[in-house]
């Protein structure tokens, strides 16, 4: 969070952080987010809203807000777009850590991958239902567009 912070700051971008670990919250932050009006909303990619990726894009239509994350199924779901790591290339390295540490390697001998492939993924049919126009410039660099 602390990266993202220094770079809004640096882009003159105001953040607002809102703190989300039930469902429950998830609807109280859409219910502050209602009032705030902002201009996007960034969700983690991680575990709880990959959980509950349906009702986060529902929450982010009704709104009529754009909303990012770095989870393919978010997208898939209904938010506006997603940027991050390919997580079925990502599996299959970690599944290759785990081989050579079952074969007897010291897991602090191994060397820190750092992920090389990501995907930018663009939901067109969100984008048409919140107004957006999306450049064809971007269109083209997507990995996937979804209709």
């Amino acid at each position: 969070m602390g990266e993202t912070l220094i770079a809004a700051a640096r882009l003159h971008l105001l953040v607002r952080v809102i703190e989300v670990q039930t469902r429950e919250d998830l609807d109280r932050a859409f219910a502050a987010l209602r009032s705030a009006r902002p201009d996007a909303v960034v969700v983690s990619g991680d575990t709880f809203f990959l959980g509950n990726a349906g009702r986060v894009a529902e929450l982010a239509l009704a709104q009529q807000l754009p909303v990012f994350s770095t989870g393919r199924l978010l997208t898939e779901a209904g938010i506006l777009a997603t940027y991050g790591t390919d997580a079925t290339v990502v599996a299959r390295r970690s599944a290759a850590y785990v081989q050579r540490i079952l074969k007897g390697a010291k897991p602090g001998d191994l060397s820190v991958e750092q992920p090389t492939k990501f995907e930018l993924i663009i939901n067109l049919k969100t984008a048409k239902a919140l107004g957006l126009t999306i450049p064809p410039a971007l269109l083209v660099r997507a990995d996937e567009v979804i209709q």
